[in-house]
């Protein structure tokens, strides 16, 4: 993978910290405190230049809101991306890598879409679907539970491992069951 770019999806703010919707975030600071290196403002993101493996990446964190993630991209091409981001398909905690795929209603994704398209490299973390009678959106945006917490140290192990060893020794490493 030529000059990575991981992305990690969340919301700006200290109200939105520890949302679910934030373990994108969580994630690239994981990544950032790993290896030691600082966030700075960017265009419509904090980013930290950081090497991992052989590769010089770019960890970045749109400050666009959730639902324009897309906007903060330009100039980036999407063979270069690494997504992280919170997934209502999985459960709490479980985190699997995948290639392209549609946006299952993530507006953060749709909005990648609508920027620059579908087919780049997805670090997901699980939050487990909403409770009966919760409305998706509040249940996104409430606070996260320790299963997903926990799995903040793995998600980056999975980015680390798409970078050094390509995605598909990453999904084989991740994707399994335990």
């Amino acid at each position: 993978m030529k000059a990575p770019v991981v992305v990690g999806l969340g919301n700006p703010g200290r109200s939105y910290a520890r949302a679910r919707h934030n373990v994108g975030f969580l994630v690239a600071d994981e990544l950032a405190s790993r290896h030691g290196v600082d966030w700075r403002s960017k265009k419509k993101a904090e980013a930290a230049p950081v090497g991992i493996g052989a590769a010089n990446a770019t960890l970045l964190k749109p400050t666009t809101y959730m639902n324009n993630s897309g906007a903060a991209l330009s100039g980036y091409r999407l063979e270069q991306l690494v997504v992280v981001h919170d997934d209502l398909d999985l459960p709490a905690g479980d985190v699997r890598v995948k290639v392209g795929g549609g946006h299952g209603g993530h507006n953060g994704l749709r909005s990648i879409f609508q920027h620059l398209g579908k087919d780049f490299v997805r670090v997901r973390v699980g939050i487990g679907r909403p409770p009966v009678g919760v409305v998706p959106t509040d249940y996104v945006l409430g606070r996260m539970d320790s299963a997903v917490k926990d799995a903040v140290g793995r998600a980056a192990d999975a980015v680390e491992a798409v970078i050094e060893k390509g995605p598909e020794a990453a999904m084989n490493s991740f994707n399994t069951r335990t």
